[in-house]
């Protein structure tokens, strides 16, 4: 799942538009990012990217805070780690 800062109707057209294979929560009260610390930078152009794993019990298996766009790990590090779940 992602969250973005869009309202409704605009976070469904990107999405759309991006055939993004995953779920979307449109957050644009930052509900979602406060609750989980992420943080807003913007002389980073917003929200710095976030990647959070959470069970299907509710608990939090994995959390990373990136500093920059390119501070996310890679996919095969977060698909590994969900295979062990």
């Amino acid at each position: 799942m992602v969250a973005g800062p869009e309202n409704a109707e605009a976070f469904k057209e990107y999405r759309e538009k991006e055939m993004l294979p995953f779920i979307g929560l449109p957050d644009p009260e930052h509900r979602v990012l406060k609750l989980y610390g992420q943080e807003v930078k913007i002389f980073k152009l917003g929200r710095m990217p976030a990647q959070v794993i959470i069970d299907k019990s509710g608990k939090v298996r994995f959390m990373h805070y990136g500093h920059s766009m390119m501070d996310i790990p890679e996919n095969e590090e977060l698909i590994g780690l969900l295979k062990t779940l």
